[in-house]
């Protein structure tokens, strides 16, 4: 089993299955300096490794969530030149893309600043939580930049419509707003229920087999872009394997004894 590696800007517990991830750079408001960037994506190695993390939690330490890129990794690129800010713009970008093919549950639990970077990590996350006080936004053309690796998945998490306006006004908005987007799946009032919530969502999580959930959330990605003949006949294949296998197996007889499966114990 891999071990979680040690860690300088993120806060790592991990229990009954489930691993809190916690953005640590509060002095910033959580801002994603590249050594983050890399923090995140080798503990994402890890835990994708262990078959027993069942879900990551992301939230940010010090009423934040995420405040967007580290301005000061941005002025080191300058001194390198335009290589330079093309590896670090695509690191982030890379981060994005495992994330999203994670095969845990991954659970945004969003509070403050959910902006630039912080909002492209909130698009990836297959369950999203907000408190009703966010404040959501993509300020990069305020800036003369791009969203350049955070722009699809926006796409993908609230259509283009919307993307298009966000992206060309910067908008800032709050979890009521983000909950009618559609980037966030629930808005809570105050943090005691923000807390109540992930707890029922995590509880939720559980009752789900670990293997069946990683198949069925690369099959619900893939369904975007894939022929749906091909789709569905590759489905087919993964459902018979799972009917036969540990988990369904286990599932039926769990379910004809009228008890809870293992996974959920």
């Amino acid at each position: 089993m891999a071990e979680l590696p040690s860690c300088e800007t993120l806060l790592l517990n991990l229990e009954g299955g489930v691993l809190h991830v916690t953005l640590n750079r509060p002095d910033s408001r959580n801002a994603m300096s590249l050594a983050m960037v890399h923090e995140l994506r080798a503990v994402l190695a890890a835990a994708s490794a262990q078959s027993d993390v069942r879900a990551l939690v992301l939230r940010g330490a010090g009423g934040h969530f995420c405040a967007g890129g580290d301005i000061k990794d941005m002025a080191s690129a300058r001194a390198r030149g335009g290589d330079a800010y093309r590896e670090l713009n695509r690191t982030f970008g890379s981060m994005l893309e495992e994330f999203q093919r994670a095969p845990m549950v991954v659970i945004a639990a969003l509070e403050g600043a959910v902006l630039g970077g912080g909002f492209g990590l909130a698009c990836i996350s297959d369950i999203a939580i907000a408190d009703a006080g966010c404040k959501f936004g993509l300020p990069e053309t305020t800036l003369g930049i791009l969203p350049a690796q955070i722009a699809p998945f926006v796409v993908k998490r609230v259509g283009l419509t919307q993307a298009r306006r966000l992206a060309l006004t910067a908008a800032r908005f709050d979890g009521v707003e983000a909950l009618r987007l559609g980037l966030v799946h629930y808005c809570e009032a105050s943090d005691s229920a923000l807390e109540q919530r992930l707890t029922e969502v995590i509880e939720q999580v559980r009752k789900c087999a670990p293997q069946a959930n990683a198949l069925t959330k690369a099959l619900v990605l893939t369904s975007e872009d894939e022929e749906m003949g091909s789709l569905l006949d590759r489905a087919a294949e993964q459902f018979a394997a799972a009917v036969t296998g540990p988990e369904g197996v286990e599932g039926t007889m769990a379910f004809m004894q009228k008890r809870a499966p293992n996974w959920a114990q």
